[in-house]
């Protein structure tokens, strides 16, 4: 099982301290490096800015949101991280959700599967350097219309590399197994290893397609995991719980939130009701302290160092690959020793 770090999400500026946890990571032996996006900070100039300063860890988008640029535009800033990081870049595309798409991007957020397929044909071809003409549902390229004086064109820069990796956010079944079947990995957010039998038989169905990429010996996973060493598990568990209130509680609507829908099938669907309810009311504060600890549990790794080390055989057996973590220094070097 190999290491990633995560840089997090930004809240006023960047997160403190990250460029320290940077460089650790990649002395520790690191696999990779993960910036992310949301309606704030974007997650490629981030990426670019501390990758510079790196020579071997990975530099991937955890993740970059279809939306928020066109196939064409997202497929020229991978060519050129690519070329930059020398053959290190990683693009991880997700749709986001509704609020985000049509809230912040005003785009029509509908069929995000379908709109996923075209997104990622698109990108390939210009990575592969084709001239690229494109009728789909959601992108034509050349625009049909318009000044009707649109042509089909290739990369005027030559790749690095003709086929970078690409890998999906994704949580529901369909999604995840639209990724195994036009990915090279996927990206769960709260992956909880008691439902790896539920995600290993979506994977099942993408690698079971005609024309899937990649097998079970070639597919990356790499899973979000907060991980907080503290002898006090239940002030551990304050440090994730805000995240799942929010998650839980404030994305999507009441009937569409995948995230609800995550924590609902590991059974936890009345507790999810009640934050969710808490949340939309208005009472955030209730709504994070209804997150029970055992839910926190499930998706992280909280608690005393002896603790963490037990329940980390748990991920080892699932189809995880790669651990991405958000944490100080000292907890990467932690973390490191137990996992090596």
């Amino acid at each position: 099982m190999k290491l990633g770090f995560h840089t997090g999400y930004w809240s006023s500026g960047p997160p403190a301290g990250v460029d320290e946890a940077i460089a650790e990571a990649e002395r520790l032996g690191f696999d990779s490096i993960w910036a992310a996006e949301a309606y704030g900070s974007d997650c490629l100039t981030p990426l670019a800015w501390w990758g510079a300063k790196t020579e071997t860890v990975r530099l991937g988008t955890n993740i970059l949101q279809l939306s928020a640029r066109t196939p064409t535009a997202t497929a020229m800033a991978a060519l050129t991280l690519d070329h930059l990081s020398g053959g290190r870049f990683v693009l991880g595309l997700g749709a986001s959700g509704p609020q985000v798409v049509e809230g912040w991007y005003g785009q029509p957020y509908p069929k995000p599967l379908a709109r996923t397929r075209e997104y990622v044909e698109i990108v390939r071809k210009v990575i592969a350097r084709e001239r690229v003409e494109y009728s789909g549902q959601f992108y034509q390229l050349p625009y049909q219309g318009g000044a009707g004086l649109g042509k089909p064109l290739k990369s005027t820069v030559h790749p690095l590399r003709t086929d970078i990796p690409i890998y999906l956010a994704a949580e529901g079944p369909k999604n995840v197994a639209l990724a195994a079947e036009i990915a090279d990995g996927w990206l769960p957010l709260f992956f909880s290893p008691r439902s790896n039998d539920f995600y290993k038989a979506a994977l099942r169905n993408g690698f079971d397609k005609p024309g899937a990429r990649r097998d079970w010996d070639t597919f990356e996973v790499p899973a979000f995991l907060p991980v907080i060493v503290n002898d006090d598990v239940e002030q551990a568990a304050d440090w994730v719980r805000p995240m799942l209130g929010l998650y839980i509680g404030g994305m999507g609507a009441k009937g569409a939130n995948f995230h609800f829908d995550v924590f609902a099938r590991l059974g936890y669907e009345a507790e999810c009701a009640k934050i969710q309810e808490l949340y939309l009311d208005g009472h955030k504060a209730e709504a994070i302290a209804a997150v029970p600890t055992r839910m926190v549990e499930d998706i992280s790794l909280i608690g005393p160092l002896a603790k963490i080390k037990d329940e980390l055989a748990a991920w080892k057996e699932s189809v995880v690959t790669t651990l991405l973590v958000n944490a100080d220094v000292k907890t990467l070097r932690a973390l490191s020793e137990i996992v090596a």
